[in-house]
């Protein structure tokens, strides 16, 4: 029985990876389900599954949760250092580190530091921290799994899982929809509303990736995260429109092949792939059937009409100082477009320039990582209230 501990289980890749789970009730257990404040989803999944730990970062909220649980074994904690407990915890064989944003960073390099077989699927981690965070997975010998379908694909058509360890490795290729505006009119682009970034064409997914997947910034986050994980230059990295979603990424090798990753829009898929690598599992993933889906698309990317991806690419070869600032400006940009405080077009302009006022320098600790994330996230704040 495999024990698994979900970062960020009321999350859309929680969600999905509570399903997976449910069809394999005899291979695996949950250890801890943990989210940020959603209690009331929590209680529904704790009631559903029993796991040992429930955990919430909001303490209130856990107070709320351990009330609603009286009734049942599970024990409710509370804070940043629970859930970084339930992350490294010797009971604990694998984890699932869906928490969204730079929130994740601490219970994810908690997972890592102790060897757990980590599910990655918070790209920030990488983003942020990473060389750092990939030595150490290098010294505690963990086992780190890709999640986010584009680099899952990557990962099933690359020998062992590493560009750096295939041979003949010329370049990898990450495709994106395009998201819900790929087509709109760019003079429209101002006065796009969140709803309307939000509605993925293809993916049921949370708010802010929805809306990084329509300013495209989730390509160039995991142009970052694919350079690290691949240990491949940013340089050998491209980015395809390809508006189907059936082609996940691919890998071009130095004899002409090109070997590509297929499947229905689901992330169910590159969880069961993680869950049980190097076995396979049912996902609960329809059979791809391309014969009724027809033709497949491919086409370049407009860098003007996101100009998200273009900033991501400038940092993609500087120091680490520009990577941070990159996320923390758009995690702050994003909010604020969701909470309407600022337009959609608004979003480059404060990621732009909070870089401009970013000097380039290497993140030394973790503790470097997140003061200069903080420092960020405090010009696009100062950004934000001169656009309102």
């Amino acid at each position: 029985m495999i024990n698994v501990t979900i970062l960020g289980a009321t999350s859309t890749i929680g969600i999905n990876t509570l399903d997976v789970i449910k069809r394999h009730r005899d291979q695996y257990d949950v250890y801890a389900l943990t989210a940020n404040t959603n209690w009331r989803k929590l209680e529904q999944q704790c009631r559903a599954f029993l796991p040992r730990f429930a955990v919430l970062r909001d303490e209130a909220s856990a107070a709320r949760l351990g009330e609603a649980l009286a009734d049942t074994s599970v024990e409710v904690l509370g804070g940043e250092s629970s859930l970084l407990a339930v992350a490294e915890a010797a009971e604990v064989d694998a984890v699932m580190a869906a928490i969204v944003g730079a929130a994740g960073l601490g219970p994810t390099l908690a997972a890592v530091r102790s060897g757990k077989r980590t599910l990655l699927a918070n790209k920030e981690s990488l983003v942020m921290s990473g060389k750092l965070f990939m030595a150490e997975v290098n010294r505690s010998g963990a086992v780190l799994l890709p999640i986010d379908s584009e680099h899952n694909a990557l990962f099933q058509c690359l020998a062992n899982g590493s560009a750096a360890h295939s041979s003949g490795v010329t370049r990898l290729i990450l495709t994106g929809s395009g998201g819900p505006l790929l087509r709109v009119d760019p003079v429209r682009l101002a006065t796009v509303t969140p709803a309307q970034a939000c509605a993925h064409p293809n993916w049921k997914m949370g708010r802010k990736i929805s809306v990084d997947s329509a300013t495209m910034m989730n390509k160039g986050l995991e142009l970052l995260e694919a350079a690290h994980l691949f240990r491949m230059s940013p340089r050998h990295i491209d980015v395809l429109i390809h508006p189907e979603s059936i082609v996940h990424s691919m890998v071009e090798y130095e004899d002409g092949s090109v070997l590509a990753q297929l499947g229905n829009p689901d992330m169910r898929t590159p969880i069961a792939h993680g869950l049980a690598w190097p076995d396979r599992v049912t996902s609960g993933v329809p059979p791809l059937d391309l014969a009724r889906l027809g033709d497949l698309h491919f086409e370049e990317v407009d860098i003007g009409r996101f100009p998200c991806l273009r900033l991501a690419r400038e940092v993609a070869t500087q120091p680490q100082s520009l990577s941070i600032a990159l996320n923390a400006a758009n995690e702050i940009a994003v909010a604020s477009f969701l909470d309407e405080l600022i337009g959609y077009t608004d979003i480059p302009i404060v990621i732009e320039s909070v870089l401009e006022q970013t000097s380039a320098s290497e993140a030394p600790t973790i503790d470097a990582v997140v003061e200069m994330d903080g420092h960020a996230r405090a010009l696009a704040i100062h950004r934000i209230k001169t656009l309102r």
